[in-house]
Formats: C-alpha cells, structure tokens, sequence
C-alpha cells in the first residue's frame, strides 16, 4: 500500500479530535469521514472539510470507503463498533481499553485474524522516552533480579469531568477508573514486568459517590510471576488537580523511580555501575482543559499504523497484550474487598 491511507475517526469528542489531528498532519494519511451522534457544529469539527456522520452504519454504507476506521467513542461500546469495522473488511484501532470483558477482546483478535485485517490499539504510553528507556534496562537485565515494584496514580477527577447525562461514570459505557484513567499505567506495568499471580484489592469511594457508579481509590497487593512484590495504588479524589503518576522499582542492582504528574521524568537512578543517559525529551499532557490526562503521543501510533499496512512494520502493541490488560483489570476488580469509607456495595 504506497497510496496515502484513508483513515475515517467515529467519537469526536476528546480523543476522538485528537486522532483526527495526528491523522490530517501526518502526509501519509488522508482524513475521509468523521462519526458522532452530536451536531458537528456542536463539536467544533467544521474546519476538517470532511464527510460527517452520525452513526458507524451511515459511514459503512457511504462511498467515504476509508482503509482504517479509528475507534475512540465510550468503552463499552468498542467492542461491537470494532467487530462491525473488521466485518466490513477494514483495519481498525481501538483507542483504550480495547474493550472491557476478555472474551470480547479474544473474540476481535480472532476476527481479524479470521479476516486478515489488523486490529490496532492505542497504548500510546509506550512511547514514553522514561518507558521505553526502563523497558531496555529490564531487558538488559542492568536491574538484576526484581525485589519492590510499586505504581502510584494519583488523580483529580470531579463534577467538572462527570457532566450530568455523560458516559463517564457509568458502569456499562464507563467500566471503573482502572479502565478509563488508569488502564495505561497498568498497561505499563504489564509491559514491564508481566502478569501477576496473586492479588488483594480493596477499593473505596471517597467523594464519588453522587458522580460515579463505581470506585474511586484502591490499594491492591500484587505478586508478580517473576517473583516480584507490588504494589498499585491508585485515586481520583485528589483536590483540584493531578498529582502524579509514579513508577518505583527496587531491585538486586539498585533502585529507579519514574515521576511526574504522568510518570514522564526519571526522578532517580541509582544503579550499580551504571550512568544514566540523557534521554529524548518526553511529549506533554493532553489538556482538555478541566482535566489533563496522559502523553500526546497519538502521531506515534499513525505512524506505525502506516508503516505496518505499508509491510515496513511489526505493530508496535500485540493486541494479545490488550486482551491480557483488560483481563488483569478484570481479576484486580474480582479480588476486590470494599472499605468502610463509604456505605456502598463491593465494585466486584
């Protein structure tokens, strides 16, 4: 494929406004179509120029024909969205997470697969200099054997995020704050250091419990299979605003830690014989204003989209490893115990 490749977006809201800019700034793609149930006026997508529908059927049965239709509307809905896209006979990418039951996800592995088309999933994290950059000192085994592995997120999400009538916070469109604010810390984790084996979650809502039908902080106990202890602890009823996302590893070699607001800047290395080297500069935040969220590292992924399809390429995520992060939220979820901080029923 050496012609510019069609790319159609449906979701236009955050993210879905951020694809659309990687995929009109990058010369290898062409922007075909945009989907959402709301007015594109409304949206504020008029100056793309391009076909606009309202619904995933609509763009299928146009003449729009993209090669790849990019998937960033509400959680749940990826799951059925995506299989229609790949029975259609096109590639498609799933923005985070790929969906949010396992065997959903399995089932979209097998049909592309079954139809030779390629199933896409945005990790962008993974592009991370200070991630990229750890992931070789563990392949490289500088760190040694693995001792202490502890994921700290730390988040502000309020009534200003969940808008009355919104998606967000629901459990069936939403799915929990491992899914939606923190799937791409545990995606680096598994990244990093594999699956676990055993686990101990306990969850609480603080000051949620009018925005969300789900948790809001959890503490959970992790057992690595490569022998490892860990921990993640996670929160989105910080005041105001973000506080960090961290990585911390102690380890037989010595000890490194990942901060920063979203675990963009190595804020210790410490590592027997070892000197750290300067690394490439890290993207900043999506700012949506309100809130901030993770890298602006979308035009990552069009490009490997585009390298792939072209043959010059191995995808840069394996869509087993987001069928394997969508299980291990599962299984952190169903080892939940409830807190006392609130009166509301287990999130299991």
């Amino acid at each position: 494929m050496s012609e510019k490749i069609r790319i159609a977006v449906v979701g236009c809201g955050h993210i879905g406004k951020r694809h659309a800019e990687m995929i009109s700034r990058n010369e290898d793609c062409v922007l075909t179509a945009l989907v959402d149930v709301k007015p594109q006026e409304e949206l504020g997508i008029m100056p793309y120029g391009v076909p606009f529908f309202s619904s995933l059927e609509q763009l299928l049965a146009s003449d729009a024909d993209p090669d790849v239709i990019t998937i960033a509307t509400p959680n749940g809905l990826h799951y059925n969205q995506a299989l229609k896209v790949l029975e259609s006979g096109r590639h498609v990418v799933v923005e985070k997470p790929v969906t949010l039951h396992r065997e959903h996800a399995a089932h979209l592995i097998a049909v592309a697969k079954e139809r030779d088309r390629r199933l896409f999933l945005v990790m962008q994290n993974r592009y991370s200099p200070p991630a990229v950059w750890l992931k070789e000192m563990i392949s490289g085994r500088q760190l040694g054997k693995l001792y202490m592995i502890q994921l700290n997120c730390y988040w502000n999400r309020d009534e200003r995020y969940y808008a009355p009538g919104s998606w967000r916070g629901t459990k069936d469109l939403d799915g929990g704050t491992l899914y939606t604010q923190f799937s791409h810390f545990i995606d680096i984790m598994y990244w990093l250091f594999g699956d676990v084996k055993h686990i101990d979650s306990w969850f609480a809502d603080f000051n949620h419990s009018q925005l969300t039908e789900f948790e809001d902080s959890g503490m959970i106990r992790l057992e690595f299979e490569n022998g490892a202890m860990g921990c993640l602890n996670f929160s989105t009823s910080v005041w105001n605003r973000n506080l960090e996302s961290s990585l911390t590893v102690i380890a037989e070699n010595g000890s490194v830690k990942i901060g920063g607001q979203y675990m963009d800047k190595v804020e210790v290395c410490h590592i027997k014989e070892y000197d750290m080297p300067e690394l490439a500069p890290t993207s900043p935040e999506n700012d949506y204003g309100s809130y901030k969220g993770s890298a602006l590292n979308h035009h990552f992924i069009f490009e490997n989209i585009v390298d792939v399809l072209r043959g010059n390429a191995e995808q840069a995520m394996d869509p087993a490893d987001g069928l394997s992060v969508v299980d291990l939220i599962g299984r952190l979820y169903a080892a939940g115990r409830k807190t006392s901080a609130s009166g509301r029923g287990q999130f299991n």
